[in-house]
């Protein structure tokens, strides 16, 4: 509940989950809030993210959790000790929204919505006296310091006791993260690091016989959205494996997206950056060893089509098989030894990223050492940042999410504090 001491306004810019939670920790402090946000409702990213149903967070221990966000393990591990994925769950529970655990240990809203859970949230902040103004799309700090907004009625001018920012990154524009803040953040001092596609699908070079143009025209025609289950994918280098993880993904008419390819994205793009190629390997069939893959594509097979052969020996066909014929020249296919190789590794060569208007989310935004530990901008004191504008990335599968409301509810703790005292 809000205590009872009252703080000067606070103004929180951006309604989706990190910029919702910094709201509800304002008030909470007794912060007087104001939320802006330039789209015509709050939260039309989380809605978009629940349509498949809402992965909250993750059930695996905070240990491994944590090891989900690579070199910034540190600094994010600091966030999750406030609120971590139990805790996310409690929270939930407080909103009467009920959770479980799925096979895979990702963690559902019972209903696997996230209409709901945002329903009771948005009406337990109003009733907390949280205001919210709409269509008001931020475009900067004026002269005098004041945050300036387009509104429906005209410009718009502010100058609250603290602010937070939960402004997104570049994916999905169209859903209000754009990315428009960039340049405003830099010209105050802020490092902010380019944005980049994160949790994105990638365009195939193709196979290198065929002139490495992307797939053929009759791949694409007949297998583009084609699911790939029950593989393994691996990054190489220096002739070893450094990367493995099974799971599934699908073909697109460019190239290859879906979960697997995601949990990858960040390897694959820094390949892509530093090297102008990046090859992700398949496993086709990771539930069978190299050599009994070998010894049953070793049997004769008479007159019967080596298609034939690939489905009743391997159980390969559809568009497994196919995408062996895509990317394997003449005489590998004709060889039982090489072409066993390349159904446990099939190398496909990648030649970009998707842009990142595409992307589930996006790397980049202000780094973390120009924010002090509660998330305010060094370069503007009473300014801080949260969610996926800081510079930071996750796998999906909950670890986005989580994030999101950790770095949303350690600003408006850290916002609070700064109302608090006054100021510097």
């Amino acid at each position: 509940m809000p205590t009872a001491r009252a703080l000067p306004p606070a103004v929180v810019i951006g309604g989706g989950p990190a910029g919702l939670m910094a709201a509800e920790v304002l008030a909470d402090h007794g912060a007087e809030v104001h939320v802006y946000d330039a789209m015509r409702s709050v939260g039309r990213k989380f809605l978009l993210a629940g349509k498949g149903g809402l992965n909250l967070t993750h059930s695996e221990p905070l240990a491994p959790f944590v090891g989900r966000y690579g070199a910034r393990q540190a600094e994010l591990g600091r966030w999750l000790q406030a609120i971590g994925p139990q805790a996310l769950r409690d929270w939930a529970a407080g909103l009467g929204i009920d959770t479980f655990v799925g096979s895979s240990g990702r963690v559902f809203p019972t209903d696997m919505k996230a209409a709901p859970l945002l329903r009771a949230w948005l009406h337990r902040l109003r009733s907390r006296g949280v205001r919210f103004h709409m269509r008001h799309r931020w475009t900067g700090w004026g002269p005098d310091g004041a945050l300036r907004f387009d509104a429906p009625d005209g410009p718009v001018q502010r100058q609250p006791g603290a602010v937070v920012l939960a402004l997104g990154g570049a994916s999905w524009a169209r859903l209000g993260s754009d990315g428009a803040w960039v340049p405003w953040l830099r010209a105050q001092g802020v490092d902010v690091a380019e944005l980049q596609p994160a949790n994105c699908g990638f365009e195939v070079a193709g196979a290198a016989h065929r002139g490495g143009a992307g797939w053929s025209a009759h791949f694409a025609q007949h297998h583009a959205g084609g699911a790939l289950k029950s593989v393994a994918a691996e990054l190489h280098a220096q002739g070893r494996v450094v990367w493995r993880q099974p799971g599934e993904c699908v073909v697109s008419a460019y190239g290859i997206e879906g979960s697997l390819v995601y949990a990858a994205s960040a390897r694959l793009r820094d390949a892509l950056a530093a090297e102008g190629t990046a090859t992700l390997w398949l496993d086709l069939l990771p539930a069978r060893s190299a050599e009994w893959v070998t010894a049953e594509l070793a049997r004769p097979r008479g007159t019967r089509s080596l298609s034939t052969h690939l489905k009743s020996r391997l159980g390969l066909s559809g568009v497994k098989a196919a995408l062996l014929y895509e990317l394997l020249d003449k005489p590998v296919l004709a060889d039982s030894a090489a072409l066993a190789a390349a159904i446990k590794a099939l190398p496909l060569v990648l030649r970009a990223p998707r842009p990142i208007d595409e992307a589930i989310s996006s790397a980049g935004g202000v780094r973390l050492e120009a924010v002090d530990a509660q998330l305010m901008l060094r370069a503007r004191p009473g300014v801080f940042c949260a969610g996926e504008m800081l510079d930071w990335e996750a796998p999906t599968g909950g670890y986005l999410l989580t994030a999101c409301f950790a770095s949303g509810w350690l600003a408006g703790q850290g916002a609070a504090a700064w109302l608090a005292k006054g100021g510097p």
